[in-house]
């Protein structure tokens, strides 16, 4: 009998969660609104030309995530540094007893596509070992889900699996299943597991082929499904391995700052709206199988067909159907790999532009929840907001190159004051963090020390800063050419360190170079004392070249792991799980970092996939 979505909040919670989100959007509006009026006394001095009514107009549509990004820090660090229980508070679930076994049936869904099979086998081979060690592997089956295009990979992969069942075979179920085709892409494969098998189990862990997830997480997250019949979807938070990419180093010590603050204070307001990251998740299948099958999207044009960023549409349909989406703020025990270099890393992304702009096309379909609709509009303007922020530079310079000598048709201190206020605002989920991690002796040890802490904060500020513009002309460049048809499909993913090819790197890279040179023409025309508040913005496309092929060298990864700046908790004490993985990060020889490596070659090939 299908499970049928129970109330898990007393009224006094439901009544809690209004209040909590009438007071976000209060605090929202009262943010956009201040914001919007200082920059409108930045350029009321001599009047308001059109210039001037497009750059306020580009200003307001960046605002959004600034200001949300920002409230959510401040909450996060309010229940960081004063809940006796963050947690619970954002995410008030039953997690049931820890010695309490699972009873129900859970499939471990490994969703790949012309995958490197060595390292897709080392993941599976740790996470079966230490369900082993947790002795719960019995509670569990594994299916490998393939959507591989070649017939030597997919050969590869089924001796994989023949290995692993070779191994494991008469403790847990494993399954291969390849699709002739990758009709859906990632959400057609495992609603296609769902309609074979989705009937003999109760509940689905979706994985990528970088994921890797405990033993021990992976039972407290079946436990609380168990124990909250009204959960569709729990997600946990998935961070960064341990690398020995220069690149993915600097971002995910960035992103784990970012994240704890940012993610308590989202689920503070979003409650049982919850985000869905699409791996890392435990999904209820009978609800999902009924409620989540994703609408196609009728028309032609690269915003038309297959959703690609399916997880957060799966996420309000399933919302919609009456079940709650939760993620639980904890870190550990949930990881997957970061890109490991600036061309993939921005090839992910224009795949995730593309989808979100798709839901252009959901923001009326029927039934959803206003909190729905709301996370459907922020996850466009997300990347709405890059082309506003290149046409606000534009104008910026354009004024500037129309302006008499000595002439400054703006307000210098609400100029300089909503700098320095939008600055702190962006950057303010990595300053709660920071602010927790350095007050908290503990949790200061484990990332090695304040004076550590605070050095790799400043370095990775510095290098989000030059990386933020390059990412920025990206989505501008790739936007345009989906005016005219152009788009992204969905290939296999570069995952080891590569080192790239200059021909590569300039040929994807042309566009932020030339943004480069222009804006430092520019800069060179300007008075000193504006110049330093916009270097990082000319700076980062200038040397997008060559910050793309250092970070991807064995060489520069080598000497951050040496230079102990950037460097996660579970490096410092790496867990039995994360050691079965023999990462390069946590000691592997020189000679085993070397074959991570692929030649140039090898890597032109994976990013033009």
């Amino acid at each position: 009998m299908r499970d049928q979505p129970t109330m898990s909040a007393s009224g006094s919670f439901a009544d809690r969660m209004t209040r909590r989100r009438l007071l976000f959007v209060s605090m929202f509006i009262v943010a956009f609104v201040g914001l919007t009026a200082l920059m409108a006394l930045t350029l009321m001095p001599g009047g308001y030309s059109k210039i001037d009514i497009l750059l306020l107009i580009c200003f307001m549509i960046t605002l959004p995530w600034t200001i949300i990004g920002f409230l959510n820090a401040v909450i996060g660090l309010m229940l960081m540094r004063f809940s006796s229980d963050p947690v619970a508070s954002v995410c008030p679930i039953d997690l049931g007893r820890k010695d309490q076994a699972p009873t129900s049936r859970t499939a471990l869904l490994s969703c790949i596509r012309d995958e490197d099979i060595a390292p897709l086998s080392r993941k599976l081979t740790a996470m079966l070992v230490d369900l082993e060690r947790n002795k719960a592997l019995g509670h569990f089956s594994l299916f490998v889900l393939s959507d591989t295009s070649k017939a030597d990979i997919a050969a590869e992969e089924a001796a994989m699996v023949d290995a692993l069942k070779a191994r494991w075979g008469e403790a847990l179920r494993i399954t291969y299943r390849r699709r002739t085709d990758n009709t859906g892409f990632k959400a057609g494969n495992i609603m296609d597991f769902c309609d074979r098998w989705g009937s003999e189990f109760d509940f689905a862990v979706t994985l990528d082929a970088d994921s890797v997830v405990s033993g021990e997480k992976l039972v407290e997250l079946v436990r609380a499904m168990e124990s909250n019949p009204n959960l569709g979807i729990l997600q946990s938070l998935a961070v960064g391995l341990p690398t020995d990419s220069a690149f993915a180093r600097v971002f995910q010590y960035g992103m784990r700052l970012g994240m704890r603050s940012y993610t308590l204070g989202s689920a503070w307001w979003q409650g049982d709206c919850g985000p869905y990251w699409g791996h890392n998740a435990i999904i209820r299948i009978a609800p999902f199988r009924e409620h989540c099958r994703l609408p196609h999207l009728n028309g032609t044009g690269p915003l038309s067909g297959t959703i690609l960023s399916h997880d957060q549409v799966e996420a309000v349909l399933m919302r919609k159907a009456g079940y709650e989406i939760r993620v639980l703020p904890v870190e550990g025990g949930s990881y997957e790999e970061n890109p490991p270099h600036l061309l993939e890393f921005i090839r992910r992304d224009l795949r995730w532009c593309q989808g979100n702009l798709q839901y252009f096309r959901l923001l009326r379909h029927p039934g959803l929840r206003l909190t729905s609709r709301i996370q459907l509009g922020l996850a466009i303007l997300m990347f709405i907001g890059s082309p506003a922020w290149m046409i606000f530079m534009g104008c910026i310079a354009a004024v500037s190159l129309m302006m008499e000598p000595g002439e400054l048709p703006l307000h210098t201190a609400a100029g300089g004051l909503l700098f320095v206020v939008i600055m702190t605002m962006v950057f303010a989920p990595k300053f709660a963090t920071v602010i927790d991690i350095v007050a908290h002796k503990e949790t200061r040890e484990r990332f090695g020390g304040g004076l550590r802490v605070l050095s790799s904060a400043f370095g990775e500020l510095l290098y989000s800063a030059l990386i933020a513009p390059i990412m920025a002309i990206a989505h501008t460049v790739f936007m345009t050419g989906l005016l005219f048809g152009k788009s992204i499909g969905w290939g296999a993913q570069a995952r080891g360190l590569q080192s790239l090819p200059l021909g590569l790197s300039f040929r994807k890279l042309w566009p932020q170079t030339a943004f480069g040179i222009f804006a430092f023409a520019w800069v060179s025309t300007q008075p000193i004392e504006f110049i330093w508040p916009v270097l990082p913005i000319a700076l980062g496309p200038l040397l997008a070249v060559p910050i793309a092929m250092a970070t991807s060298t064995i060489t520069l990864g080598r000497l951050a792991m040496r230079s102990g700046l950037w460097k996660l908790p579970e490096e410092r004490a790496p867990s039995l799980l994360l050691s079965d993985l023999g990462l390069p990060a946590l000691g592997q020889s020189d000679d085993q970092q070397d074959t991570l490596v692929a030649a140039p070659e090898q890597a032109s090939a994976t990013v033009r996939a």
